[in-house]
């Protein structure tokens, strides 16, 4: 490492408050980049406030160019993966730098270092810092804004990783969809179908907002077990998820499948959210105060915000190859003008999920964007 670059690690004090600062310096002006708000930053990394803690650890670390900070990286410890996987891997996240290959090395050295002390064999990632929250380096359509809970990096990330020897590990993909897209097949098929399956489908109700998110979560269990890198919520983990989503949910926006016949048990279930980066687009530094509140007011006003993410799918293995999964789409189409949502993404989507790629392309999305997980030993 030359005398201009150097990495501390950076679990409090300044090289703390560098470490939250570097996201707004490397991309603050990027006009694409949706920049996270400074208090929801804090909340992540706070052991005391993030149930993610109760089961990891993490190591931050913050490189300096010439006494500036210009990048950053988290070193993660998560034994609920390694429990859940047999696994002994060392996770990597919240990576951003400068176009700048020997200060990456640098900050990737200081991970593998941290992963080598915790006796692991293996370094993949981003995770930011879960599975459960956004994870993946975009490789193309740098152009495109991200959706909610979706990261954003500029093009060099990828080069930067892939020279210091990481190798894909699986591709998520992404799918836009239009409200004049739907295909004839699904608009056909749609209510024959739900009149076959003899299942009810609703709204969430606001009402019973804890009663219908814990249907949400029993159905998430048993249906994303089997995904690659999957690991269970704990309760915790899964309350404060819910109470963040809480607060930018559209309930006309989650539909669920219930099935009158065994006790109104839920088969499936449909979950898209307002895209709320299109007022934090307009928030340069990520604050609130004094001019974030209003500007985040006024952009996510009734009406306002016209796109959203089908963020989550799930349907109980003794439901699925019923089509349920086409009424809950079909009702996205009918009803997302409605509210005036016009355009939505589809995803994330594991490039092994044949049946979910296949649903995405029959109501009319098109693959807009893939997000990469790297992996190398270590």
């Amino acid at each position: 490492m030359s005398g201009r670059i150097s990495v501390v690690e950076a679990p409090d004090g300044k090289p703390y408050r560098d470490f939250l600062e570097v996201p707004y310096i490397v991309q603050g002006n990027n006009p694409v980049w949706a920049p996270p708000l400074r208090v929801q930053q804090k909340e992540l990394f706070d052991e005391r406030k993030n149930p993610f803690f109760e089961h990891a650890r993490m190591r931050r670390f913050v490189a300096y160019v010439n006494g500036n900070p210009a990048g950053r990286i988290a070193a993660i410890k998560d034994d609920a993966h390694n429990a859940t996987h047999d696994e002994r891997t060392c996770h990597f996240g919240h990576f951003e730098t400068i176009h700048d290959r020997e200060l990456a090395a640098a900050l990737f050295a200081a991970v593998e270092d941290a992963g080598r002390g915790w006796g692991f064999d293996m370094l993949r990632g981003p995770f930011n810092p879960s599975i459960n929250e956004d994870l993946g380096i975009l490789v193309n359509a740098f152009d495109q804004p991200p959706t909610i809970m979706m990261p954003y990096n500029p093009p060099h990330y990828p080069e930067l990783i892939e020279v210091l020897g990481f190798t894909k590990a699986i591709d998520l993909y992404c799918f836009r969809v239009d409200e004049d897209a739907m295909s004839p097949k699904l608009a056909r098929s749609a209510e024959a179908i739900r009149k076959r399956t003899k299942l009810r489908y609703r709204h969430l109700d606001p009402k019973r907002f804890w009663s219908d998110a814990y249907k949400v979560w029993d159905v998430y269990k048993a249906a994303w077990e089997k995904n690659w890198g999957a690991v269970p919520m704990t309760e915790a983990e899964f309350r404060h998820l819910a109470n963040n989503l809480k607060q930018v949910y559209d309930p006309r926006l989650i539909y669920f499948a219930e099935d009158p016949a065994r006790g109104d048990r839920l088969a499936g279930f449909s979950l898209a959210l307002p895209d709320i980066n299109e007022a934090l687009v307009t928030i340069r530094g990520g604050r609130l105060f004094p001019f974030g509140l209003p500007k985040l007011l006024w952009r996510t006003r009734k009406g306002a915000i016209h796109r959203v993410r089908i963020l989550l799918m799930g349907v109980l293995e003794d439901y699925r190859g019923r089509g349920v999964d086409a009424v809950m789409y079909y009702d996205h189409f009918v009803d997302g003008p409605k509210y005036g949502y016009t355009e939505g993404e589809v995803g994330w989507v594991l490039e092994t999920n044949t049946p979910m790629i296949r649903a995405a392309e029959m109501m009319g999305a098109r693959r807009t964007k893939t997000y990469r997980m790297y992996e190398k030993p270590l």
